[in-house]
């Protein structure tokens, strides 16, 4: 069975950085003693638990602070792992996991999908992200994190299509290369 090429270098660079911060996000849990952060709740965009990562070590206290500054990190909206909670909620795991997917899928297959349908990959992680903030409907983590994936893969799908498009462009902007001139040097001139 023969392996498929690799379409692109930048996005197969874009799938090992998304899996590696994936590995790092799953991996911080387990890198923090057994129920020590329980409960992260906060605010996007302010350090709401700097204190309760005074103690922990470089990786994952640098891991646990870009989640406490970028994600709510609600406890009832998260995932545990090793009797922790996850440094970032179960949307944003099921993004991260997406991601990674998406653009393994892309490093292997070209995707050729008309960028408006991949549009509609977004449609339900914004009807129920939306739906919380303007209703009382709560959702569920399961559902979380499968509307995150899918958006994900949406995501990576469509930065996979522009990659391509910016990589063609170029290859097409190169000149040629001069013709040998085989003719002059047989001759001697």
């Amino acid at each position: 069975m023969r392996l498929p090429r690799i379409t692109s270098r930048v996005v197969l660079g874009g799938f090992i950085l998304c899996a590696v911060w994936l590995a790092l996000v799953v991996a911080s849990p387990f890198m923090v003693p057994p129920h020590t952060l329980l409960n992260l709740s906060g605010s996007v965009g302010v350090k709401d638990n700097t204190a309760q990562f005074h103690d922990l070590s470089p990786l994952p206290k640098a891991i646990y602070s870009i989640g406490d500054v970028e994600c709510h990190q609600l406890a009832s909206r998260s995932y545990y792992l090793n009797g922790n909670q996850m440094p970032f909620c179960s949307r944003d795991v099921g993004l991260f996991i997406g991601l990674a997917l998406g653009f393994a899928i892309a490093t292997l297959y070209r995707v050729k999908i008309n960028p408006l349908l991949l549009l509609l990959g977004l449609v339900p992680i914004g009807v129920d992200g939306g739906l919380q903030l303007v209703t009382s409907y709560e959702s569920t983590n399961p559902i979380r994190l499968a509307t995150g994936i899918v958006a994900g893969v949406a995501l990576s799908f469509i930065l996979a299509l522009f990659i391509y498009a910016i990589e063609e462009d170029t290859s097409r902007s190169k000149p040629a290369p001069a013709p040998p001139k085989a003719a002059e040097e047989k001759s001697g001139n």
